[in-house]
């Protein structure tokens, strides 16, 4: 009997370092989408004014060793019930912080990208068969994701939410999989991010889908079909599903907030006045460059449907249309969008190249390279390229396009303005620009508290109300200032608050420069 020793030692023998060292596609793609990233560093940080949000609550976390439910960050709803929903997510980042620094964050967040949609070319493999057709998509995917490429945790709901898809549609292909794998995902899930709703809504498609399939056996048995491949356990994996429902539900409630989480996100989702004034929420505007990779994916999913021969399955026309219709409804839909339906359109492409004689030597050269990719092992330059990349960023060399590195932007943010306020003494309570709470927050926290933050789902219509009537200059700002005691004032420098005040007798202007202004009420 051959000894295990000696199987190794020929398959060693048989494996050329030609391919143990030349890379594969995949390999590739994942390095030039985590590069992409780093060069977008700065822009992922700035874009969005939540990330100093995120630190300050992972920081309280890792420090206190308990997770608040209760606000502890502002001084207009403190002491009231907080839903930390994105809590683990905070942790992620603040681990990231104190490892490297902003650094740290941007190549965190890099890897998460990188890692999503490695995943996601790997499941346009699984439908395609096809390199270059994935390869395709999945870019398309990612640029279409990349209008919402930010250092928050919605990262994780895109990660998420490839590898639920993925577990699904094994079992849909091959009538097995780990089911216990999407209770434990959802656990993870719910926990991170609030978006975990995204594979509750997955899930049902999926299930729906089986019903269906089921239906259509059931009929096909009725007209005596003998073609039909007629599996003889539909009633277990039938059960199996609802049971796999029920479990992901309650697993839901297996959170901080316990069975609030629900509450808070249906309350923002239904609140038509918080959901208007928040801009990820708007449709997306396809007079901007960023938007037109989403707007190419449509119209290609039509055109693909259009030259497809046969019915494609129940489950990716339902994705596709239900995710088509959250894209162009919520442009923070779009990332989700991107991952989703990639690999079903990378699918379907392929089966029409196959369908038309005019693509023999697309499908040609596509085997042969599938041929040599098979055969390569390349897991090397992954962690090759992420640990040169770290390294260089974390030593200084900026790699960012700007070439500034991954600092807060003093041109977004109020940056010389804080460190004004550092010196000072005792700031009392402050009316913020709603942007910059989260950096006021991860400058100033625990000895300044905010007034309002991006977390709107957290303050609230009637708090966000009194906020903009006061940037507004509406009736009774003044009055809505002195119901909250603010004592001073920061806000852009050109906002119209601060145009009001710079000529108000109660007001001063103790500092400004190109980006903030900051005022505090004369005794």
């Amino acid at each position: 009997m051959t000894s295990f020793s000696g199987i190794l030692s020929r398959r060693i023998k048989s494996i050329s370092w030609s391919h143990v060292f030349m890379p594969r596609i995949e390999d590739i793609l994942f390095i030039a989408i985590f590069f992409a990233v780093i060069i977008l560093g700065p822009r992922i940080m700035n874009m969005d004014g939540d990330l100093g949000r995120h630190l300050t609550i992972g920081n309280f976390i890792l420090d206190s060793g308990t997770i608040p439910t209760s606000d502890i960050f502002s001084h207009t709803m403190h002491g009231m019930q907080l839903t930390p929903h994105e809590w683990l997510a905070q942790v992620a980042f603040a681990l990231a912080f104190r490892v490297a620094g902003l650094n740290g964050v941007v190549i965190f967040c890099a890897l998460l990208i990188a890692v999503t949609f490695t995943l996601v070319y790997r499941q346009c493999i699984y439908h395609s068969k096809m390199l270059l057709v994935s390869l395709g998509f999945t870019i398309f995917a990612a640029a279409a994701a990349s209008i919402h490429w930010l250092a928050r945790p919605h990262l994780f709901t895109m990660l998420f939410t490839v590898i639920w898809i993925g577990v699904l549609e094994k079992r849909r292909k091959t009538g097995r999989w780990r089911w216990w794998f999407l209770p434990v995902l959802m656990l993870v899930w719910v926990n991170f991010h609030g978006a975990f709703i995204v594979g509750i809504l997955i899930w049902v498609i999926y299930l729906i889908d089986h019903l269906y399939a089921k239906q259509d056996r059931s009929q096909s048995i009725s007209d005596q079909n003998p073609q039909v491949n007629i599996p003889n356990n539909d009633r277990l994996l039938t059960r199996q599903y609802i049971f796999v429902g029920i479990t992901v539900l309650l697993v839901t409630f297996l959170n901080p907030a316990g069975w609030h989480i629900w509450e808070t996100t249906f309350g923002f989702l239904q609140n038509q006045y918080l959901v208007s004034h928040t801009v990820e929420y708007q449709s997306p505007n396809f007079q901007q460059i960023s938007t037109w990779p989403f707007l190419g994916m449509i119209c290609l999913s039509i055109l693909f449907l259009s030259l497809r021969r046969g019915r494609i399955p129940l489950v990716a026309g339902l994705l596709l249309t239900c995710w088509t219709a959250f894209g162009l409804i919520s442009a923070r839909n779009i990332a989700i969008y991107a991952v989703i339906t990639a690999p079903f359109l990378a699918g379907i492409s392929a089966v029409i190249l196959h369908e038309n004689h005019f693509s023999k030597k697309i499908l040609d050269l596509d085997q042969k390279l599938n041929t040599v990719d098979r055969n390569l092992y390349g897991y090397l330059w992954p962690l090759v390229g992420v640990v040169l990349i770290g390294i260089l960023i974390i030593s200084g060399v900026g790699l960012d396009s700007s070439g500034l590195g991954n600092e807060f932007s003093e041109n977004v943010f109020p940056v010389e303005a804080v460190d004004w306020i550092l010196e000072q003494p005792e700031q009392g309570r402050v009316f913020n620009y709603f942007p910059w709470g989260g950096y006021l927050l991860y400058r100033t926290w625990p000895q300044q508290h905010v007034f309002i933050d991006g977390q709107t789902d957290f303050y609230g219509e009637d708090l966000t109300r009194q906020y903009e009537s006061v940037i507004t200059l509406s009736d009774g700002w003044q009055e809505i200032l002195q119901q909250y005691h603010v004592d001073w004032v920061i806000m852009p420098y050109d906002s119209e608050l601060s145009s009001e005040l710079d000529g108000h007798p109660s007001w001063e202007r103790r500092y400004s420069d190109q980006t903030a202004a900051i005022y505090y009420e004369i005794p």
